[in-house]
């Protein structure tokens, strides 16, 4: 019997092309860098572009992103990083905070593909990383290019919350706005 099969979804196509930030904790350098090369392919891809940055490690990627969603102007991120099951409970701390924070942000509407690794050993991340193998770090790439795309189909914030009519509370004596 064959093994499960995984389906890719094809990359979006965009009519301007988006702009990535790409967050790293290079902790463990090679395995950074493989999912680095992966992510920039598939963004390169899809026709984006991308800017890099480096954080200490994976507890300040999220804290990065979220920097950069209020004081530049990205489309999306991909955060990359691995972390190492070692003797401690460090590692479910990092593990659990860095993806909590990922999804506060990605709940809160920045477009966010999670390439950060959490593995047993070095070997795990290796084969998980290699951008010609898994790819973790193209297909965080792709997560993120698929939330941009989802976002500019269905638009900015809306102006009204569904009135058809600008609503006046009891008091408001302004009849020019909407509530």
């Amino acid at each position: 019997m064959a093994g499960p099969t995984h389906h890719e979804l094809p990359l979006p196509s965009f009519e301007t092309a988006p702009k990535l930030l790409i967050v790293v904790a290079p902790y463990y350098r090679e395995i950074a860098d493989q999912l680095i090369a992966g992510a920039r392919a598939t963004i390169e891809a899809a026709g984006g572009t991308h800017d890099l940055v480096e954080v200490p490690g994976a507890l300040e990627i999220p804290t990065a992103i979220g920097i950069a969603g209020r004081m530049s102007n990205f489309d999306g991120y991909v955060a990359l990083g691995c972390v190492i099951r070692g003797e401690t409970s460090h590692y479910d701390t990092v593990c659990n905070d860095s993806s909590r924070g990922l999804t506060l942000l990605g709940l809160s509407g920045h477009c966010i593909g999670n390439g950060i690794l959490t593995v047993e050993t070095y070997e795990q991340a290796a084969v998980r990383a290699e951008a010609a193998g898994q790819n973790k770090g193209g297909g965080a790439a792709a997560a993120a290019l698929h939330l941009i795309a989802l976002a500019r189909k269905w638009g900015g914030p809306r102006e009204s919350v569904g009135f058809g009519r600008p609503v006046r509370l009891a008091g408001d004596t302004d009849t020019g706005g909407t509530a």
